[in-house]
C-alpha cells in the first residue's frame, strides 16, 4: 500500500476508536480507555491534528498522558477490563463454546489481566 492510504486506515482507525471511546463514556459496559489508547496511536500515524485534538481534549488527554508518561491505567478501567473478561469467558463457556476457543480464549484473558495488574493505577 501507498503512504495515502495507510495514513488514511490509520485515520479511520482512530476515528472509529473514538466514537467506540465516546460510546464507552455513556454506556457502562463499554470500556472507554483502551479505545482512547487505540485512537491515539492511530492518531499518531495517521493524523497528527487529530492527535493533538485527542492529547488537548479534557477527558481524553489524561487518559493519554498518564499512558504515555507513566504506562499507567485507571483504577475504574482495569477493575470494568477485569470484570469484562471475566464475563466474557463465561458468556463463551455457557453458550458451549468449543474446548479450543475457551482455553485460547481463557489464556488470552489470564495474560491480559496479568499486564492489566501489572501497570500502574492513576
Amino acid at each position: 500500500m501507498n503512504r495515502p492510504a495507510v495514513q488514511l486506515c490509520y485515520r479511520a482507525l482512530a476515528y472509529i476508536s473514538v466514537a467506540l471511546a465516546a460510546a464507552g463514556v455513556v454506556l457502562p459496559l463499554l470500556p472507554t480507555t483502551p479505545f482512547v489508547l487505540l485512537a491515539a496511536w492511530a492518531a499518531s500515524k495517521g493524523s497528527p491534528a487529530f492527535e493533538l485534538w485527542l492529547h488537548n481534549h479534557r477527558i481524553y488527554g489524561p487518559i493519554i498522558k498518564n499512558w504515555r508518561e507513566h504506562r499507567a491505567v485507571p483504577r475504574k478501567a482495569k477493575w470494568l477490563a477485569f470484570l469484562m473478561l471475566l464475563l466474557s469467558w463465561n458468556v463463551l463457556y455457557w453458550t458451549g463454546a468449543p474446548t479450543p476457543l475457551l482455553v485460547a480464549s481463557g489464556l488470552f484473558f489470564i495474560g491480559l489481566t496479568l499486564f492489566l495488574a501489572s501497570r500502574p493505577s492513576v
